[in-house]
């Protein structure tokens, strides 16, 4: 009974019934063994759990699981918790999922690919209905998701995407919400225009760069190489963008910033303000995301807005409408869903104030 238990060779999952023919016992028993019910001597129920650890037997609700092949939860990676869009993301799966009967396993990467790397896996074992992820910030491929579609586990991406592969997606328009807010500030009289943007590797962040670029080549202005700064878009990441502008001559400061978060532009903003920078009046701001954060710091902050929650129970729906056979994700590619631009004061016209 304790010797070594060999893998089955075709690769195939364990079953109850391959734990019973091995001990030489009914899958009946197996099953109320598992399930730790008292009926069965409390030594045979020892040897089973034995036998299913060394089988490899993955279990998850046991009886109910085994008969319907799923697990009823789902697995949701996201890059960061301490994020209001990820927690009003969270929110909106959490609805859905709850009221089709789903349980959630929420991870975060920490915004680190070998950490999203591990979650997968973990999810994977836990043997996940579906998947929702959001990439971490340095995530270069999806090697890591290959189990899930080989066996056939659905993923839905959303927000931070990877638009190359045939995968189901939901997002914004960032291009255009990008444009249109490079666009109100140079409407505002604004021509030296900074961006604080992110990793390119992200869709989110090279989208945001090239609606940036696009809004002011069209409207004959340069986009400035040197005032392209990226970052992670931390707290720390607003502080040191502030600082590069600081250590810059007056005449080569930029008179606008269109950060690609709102967390980057209000630290920036906050240590600007410090060192006696006046906004809009000496440098204008816009951020994107609609944050709190943005309605609290002085003067307000110009963003773009787009539902967390919305996002969220769109990308859900999708999914669970997917398990329970009403839709089929293969004929869904792209989910683009409505931004706006929220105007404030820290992007009054340079043409009022100047």
């Amino acid at each position: 009974m304790n010797e070594r238990i060999a893998q089955m060779p075709d690769g195939r999952e364990i079953t109850i019934y391959d734990i019973a023919k091995h001990l030489n016992i009914s899958a009946a028993t197996v099953s109320r063994g598992l399930q730790d019910n008292p009926v069965i001597n409390k030594n045979t129920r020892k040897k089973i759990f034995e036998a299913a650890s060394q089988l490899g037997y993955q279990s998850n609700n046991f009886a109910s699981s085994l008969r319907s092949r799923q697990t009823h939860t789902i697995g949701v990676l996201v890059p960061r918790l301490n994020s209001y869009f990820m927690s009003a993301a969270l929110a909106g799966m959490e609805s859905v999922a709850s009221n089709h009967g789903y349980n959630l396993i929420i991870a975060q990467s920490l915004e680190d690919a070998e950490k999203e790397k591990v979650n997968a896996a973990t999810m994977f074992n836990k043997r996940v209905d579906g998947l929702l992820i959001s990439l971490s910030y340095d995530t270069v491929n999806l090697h890591h998701l290959a189990p899930f579609y080989r066996r056939k586990i659905p993923v839905v991406f959303f927000d931070r995407v990877d638009l190359n592969q045939d995968n189901t997606c939901v997002v914004i328009d960032n291009f255009g919400a990008a444009y249109n807010i490079t666009k109100h500030l140079i409407e505002q009289g604004f021509k030296r225009i900074m961006h604080l943007g992110g990793n390119l590797l992200r869709n989110v962040y090279r989208e945001r760069l090239e609606g940036c670029r696009q809004a002011l080549s069209d409207h004959g202005l340069p986009f400035f190489e040197q005032l392209h700064f990226t970052s992670t878009l931390s707290e720390d990441a607003g502080v040191e963008a502030a600082k590069f502008i600081l250590g810059l001559k007056k005449t080569e400061r930029p008179d606008a910033v269109f950060s690609s978060n709102d967390t980057a532009a209000v630290h920036c903003m906050l240590t600007l303000k410090a060192a006696g920078v006046k906004i809009p009046n000496d440098i204008a701001f816009a951020g994107f995301n609609n944050d709190p954060i943005s309605k609290v710091i002085e003067p307000n902050l110009t963003t773009v807005n787009y539902s967390g929650e919305i996002m969220g129970s769109i990308a859900m729906t999708n999914l669970v409408n997917h398990l329970k056979g009403i839709s089929d994700l293969s004929s869904t590619n792209s989910i683009t869903l409505r931004a706006e631009i929220i105007t404030r004061a820290s992007s009054v016209g340079a043409l009022v104030l100047k």
